[in-house]
């Protein structure tokens, strides 16, 4: 069964086939695509920017239109360079997650997206307009929409993390006391090994809010506000 892309349909036979027209019209997509989704990153200060994102599609778009190439012209079976390259993109997408001195995980969403871009620039090479269309304006939405929607559920959760530095681990007991009686409980706790040398008592806390007051009338940020006052806390945040 032939599928044809609708915006391929309207465009024409070119934008089908292996031609010059189609070459550039396909390639000028893929980088205007890609610069909107890299700028979107870099905009954030996050380490793949816009070189990266329109490398990543260019590629992508290459690998589709050589294997059209291979599969009309030499019957070949298998898109042999999109799946090397969404391979490669796995694999790269995977090693750039970083974790944190704080336990957090960063550069997630930016290597998915970074993955996504290559498989629009792939969806191009091949004439899939509407699909890569359909994928890049989803995938927009959820970086520039979604993160305040993300904050507002975040925010209105009985289930929350913070990084905790103490003034002595001697206050760990003191703490755990003081955070029961606030109506909280701790669900997870862990030592933090990156600041063994520093002199602080560093943890990564897990906490559930038990107490129907808190649950009704506060915020992650005041409870975190309230248990700063403590003395012997010497810093705490919440953890995303």
């Amino acid at each position: 069964m032939n599928i044809i892309d609708p915006i391929a349909k309207g465009l024409g036979e070119w934008s089908t086939t292996t031609t010059i027209g189609s070459i550039l019209m396909r390639t000028a997509l893929a980088v205007l695509l890609s610069a909107i989704l890299g700028f979107e990153r870099a905009n954030k200060r996050h380490s793949a920017g816009l070189r990266t994102f329109i490398v990543v599609s260019l590629a992508g778009t290459v690998a589709g239109m050589i294997d059209m190439f291979f599969i009309e012209s030499l019957n070949f079976k298998v898109s042999l360079l999109s799946v090397g390259v969404i391979i490669g993109l796995a694999i790269l997408s995977t090693n750039s997650i970083l974790y944190t001195s704080k336990n957090q995980i960063r550069g997630l969403t930016t290597a998915f997206t970074l993955w996504a871009s290559g498989i629009i620039g792939i969806s191009i090479g091949i004439g899939f307009y509407t699909v890569a269309l359909i994928v890049w304006v989803i995938s927009l939405i959820c970086l520039a929409a979604l993160p305040s929607m993300e904050t507002f559920l975040k925010n209105r959760s009985n289930h929350f993390e913070i990084h905790l530095e103490l003034a002595s681990k001697t206050n760990l007991p003191e703490f755990v006391t003081t955070i029961r009686k606030l109506g909280l409980r701790i669900d997870d706790i862990e030592l933090n090994n990156a600041y063994v040398n520093s002199g602080l008592s560093v943890y990564s806390i897990a906490l559930t809010i038990t107490s129907p007051e808190l649950k009704k009338y506060k915020t992650h940020a005041e409870i975190i506000n309230a248990i700063n006052s403590l003395d012997y806390v010497s810093h705490i945040e919440e953890m995303n």
